[in-house]
């Protein structure tokens, strides 16, 4: 017979202590409470969602997912939430204008087919103590008109209306759509649907969990834990996401990996370390940006790449980093590509989505972004035909060519 004993919680005030303050902005109603009942050993189900609106997990993601590590290695009950339900609704957070499209339940399924896969290489979804996957349509998309009010009734427009977004569009003039509008009952829903004990998001998803937290109360008379982490940003302050469309992917490749971190701004260094790596943060404290903030973004984008590839990707990609960018290299694994005579270049970088559309080609050829190595001249005309060389598109991407 199988022997499938039930993950023993543990009890470490060190742990615990990381697991509150490492990465972690604030917590609801108090972090003194939250760590009251970690050190009674009691059993905590929680959650964070993740609204597929696009296809890919990016470092942002990351924040959220080494966190939900660190809870599910303390034995506690981690649930992955797939938000295909919330994200009909379109969450709102952070956002200045209501969004053109809105997603169908099919289109976000879609969407989160590899999602599974691309927390896998931070989470455990199989083993010990493995983290449960749930999807918020299950029970959003059953919802009659009587329940949508009765959960409604727990909230005033006055409530809702006070967020910061808008607030803003009400002053530029823009509109609320009331889709997204309720988009705080769905997401604090999903709370009670689940009967959790905690809920994990970003810091930019404090009110929808403050929703879900009231909306326990409310309906359970549970009190529920909130815990926010900070947003991962660049340079400007801007976060990296989908959103603004700056991802860096979990599933890009280590070279790709590389570049992306490296092209991020010297203050994003500190975060980086802090969120994404285990490097202590006595030591963290100590680094020196203003002296060497290149080995050490080369530092973190190799901890990066080794947690999300191996190792040996990690080293094989600053090599190419270093060989391209300090040497006037080319990567040693660039994309060779085989055409026939008089093929037009911009057809070559769609088919290999090097480029993703004739704007870019066009902007990259206006800004001189593009070029043979070889022959060292820079492609100036956008219907030009490619020759035989390798080619470098923009400050990170190569290709071969070999024409017939």
């Amino acid at each position: 017979m199988f022997n499938f004993r039930k993950p023993k919680i543990i009890v470490d005030k060190e742990k615990i202590e990381e697991l509150l303050t490492r990465g972690v902005d604030k917590i609801y109603p108090t972090k003194e409470m939250l760590e009251s009942v970690l050190l009674s050993g009691k059993k905590l189900k929680l959650y964070q969602g993740f609204d597929p609106t696009g296809d890919k997990l990016h470092l942002g993601h990351m924040v959220g997912l080494r966190k939900h590590r660190q809870w599910q290695d303390l034995g506690h009950e981690v649930i992955f939430l797939i938000g295909d339900g919330t994200g009909e609704a379109g969450d709102p957070s952070g956002k200045k204008k209501t969004r053109e499209k809105f997603f169908t339940s099919e289109e976000l399924r879609a969407n989160a087919k590899n999602y599974i896969n691309q927390a896998s290489k931070i989470v455990r979804f199989h083993g010990q103590n493995p983290i449960k996957i749930l999807y918020n349509g299950d029970w959003l998309n059953k919802l009659t008109k009587t329940d949508i009010l009765n959960i409604a009734q727990h909230f005033s427009v006055q409530q809702l209306i006070e967020r910061d977004m808008f607030q803003d569009r009400l002053k530029a003039g823009e509109s609320i759509n009331l889709r997204e509008f309720l988009y705080p009952l769905l997401q604090g829903y999903d709370s009670v649907a689940m009967d959790v004990d905690l809920e994990l998001g970003g810091s930019d998803q404090t009110f929808n969990m403050l929703a879900g937290r009231m909306l326990m109360k409310a309906m359970k008379g549970k009190e529920k834990f909130v815990m926010t982490m900070p947003i991962l940003a660049d340079s400007k302050g801007v976060k990296i996401g989908k959103s603004e469309g700056n991802v860096i992917g979990l599933t890009d490749e280590p070279n790709d990996l590389f570049g992306k971190i490296m092209s991020l701004g010297d203050d994003s260094i500190i975060p980086m370390f802090t969120l994404l790596t285990d490097i202590p943060n006595e030591d963290i404290q100590s680094f020196e940006i203003q002296k060497n903030p290149m080995e050490l973004k080369k530092h973190v984008a190799r901890i990066i790449i080794s947690q999300l590839h191996s190792e040996k990707s990690a080293e094989t990609a600053q090599e190419n980093f270093e060989k391209i960018f300090s040497k006037g290299g080319t990567p040693e694994d660039v994309l060779e590509v085989t055409v026939a005579k008089g093929t037009l270049f911009v057809d070559i970088l769609m088919v290999e989505q090097i480029v993703i559309s004739k704007s870019e080609w066009r902007r990259l050829v206006s800004e001189g972004a593009v070029s043979n190595m070889e022959t060292e001249e820079k492609i100036t005309d956008t219907e030009f035909k490619v020759q035989d060389g390798v080619y470098k598109i923009g400050k990170r991407r190569f290709i071969k060519i070999k024409v017939l």
